[in-house]
């Protein structure tokens, strides 16, 4: 009964991690490290360094572990750099994704979670959005993960598996025993972003765009703590394990904040007025993104941290602890070498 995690070394999947060890199930990790941290896998359990898209790797790990459930985080996430690099986010998201379900499906894992995004909506006329809702992507990231949903969709057709489809909408925060965040240097979060600006490590935070359709011009999104999104993992997991059907979810809470609202609760959380600027538009940000979360409601799940200021508190006490890290880090590095004399 053991789950594999693919991308268990990164913010997410590091947070499904802890959340499985916490609730005593076997489990491993496989990741390449391009944006994991070794640090963010709990002590005793198995970190292999590998990709997702070796099929040959991924049977050998199913047959040698056990594995009957993967839970898939692994790929690439930034929305702006898929637009400048489809191809590499087709190749990452989508072609890996094909090579890790085919291994599933030879070696009999029954059980797939699949780590989605609302970015397959596009730019929907419908809020809060239903996981019914049209899909038209308008970024090679949105599509990339769309035409694996495709994949999984027909998979589940022809073979005797079955999978959770859990589109997130804006994941933020860390975990609150300080064991894992946001680690990623070149990670775009809004959250993280301007906590870096209120602990003084950005010079200012950029705003992009100003003249969205919204009640103050920016865009809109739906935040939820990435602990309460790796609990519906675990409950997704859960669900069908006991035998129930596939399904496709939001992971959302169902309101929305704008970037400018954001930014306060920022300041007000940290207590600090930090330089605000105005930036043009970003490609393929839709003004507003809000889940309907009937669906992952009806399957038991109970939000635990759901307050944005909440949220900004954690992501805010890890930036601290990243910061110390790095300054600890500089000062051993500057301390002079002794030399010995043998």
């Amino acid at each position: 009964m053991t789950v594999l995690v693919t991308g268990g070394a990164g913010y997410i999947g590091s947070h499904m991690v802890l959340a499985l060890a916490d609730a005593g199930r076997e489990t491993i990790v496989l990741d390449d490290l391009s944006t994991g941290f070794p640090s963010q896998v709990p002590q005793g359990v198995p970190l292999i360094r590998g990709d997702c898209g070796d099929e040959a790797l991924v049977g050998r790990l199913i047959r040698e572990f056990g594995v009957t459930a993967i839970v898939h985080f692994a790929g690439s996430i930034v929305v702006p750099d898929s637009v400048t690099d489809p191809l590499g986010y087709y190749f990452n998201n989508t072609v890996k994704s094909r090579a890790l379900i085919a291994a599933a499906v030879e070696n009999g894992v029954r059980h797939f979670i699949f780590s989605s995004t609302a970015a397959v909506y596009g730019e929907p006329d419908i809020s809060p959005i239903p996981e019914g809702a049209a899909m038209q992507p308008i970024s090679p990231y949105g599509s990339s993960k769309l035409m694996t949903e495709w994949m999984l969709r027909d998979t589940l057709a022809a073979h005797d598996l079955r999978a959770a489809v859990l589109r997130y909408f804006n994941v933020a925060g860390a975990d609150p025993q300080g064991r894992s965040g946001q680690s990623f240097p070149r990670a775009t979060h809004l959250i993280k972003l301007a906590c870096q600006a209120a602990l003084g490590q950005r010079s200012h935070l950029d705003v992009f765009g100003q003249d969205y359709p919204t009640a103050d011009g920016t865009c809109v999104r739906d935040y939820i703590h990435v602990s309460d999104l790796a609990r519906a993992h675990v409950l997704a997991l859960g669900h069908l394990e006991k035998g129930g059907e596939s399904l496709t979810v939001n992971c959302g809470y169902g309101r929305g904040f704008s970037v400018l609202e954001v930014i306060e609760a920022v300041k007000r959380v940290s207590g600090v007025d930090f330089e605000v600027r105005l930036a043009p538009r970003r490609a393929g940000d839709p003004p507003s993104l809000v889940a309907a979360t009937d669906l992952i409601r009806s399957l038991g799940f109970q939000p635990l941290r759901d307050e944005l200021d909440l949220i900004v508190a954690d992501a805010l006490l890890w930036e601290e602890r990243l910061r110390q890290r790095a300054s600890a880090a500089t000062a051993r590095a500057a301390e002079p070498v002794l030399a010995t004399v043998t």
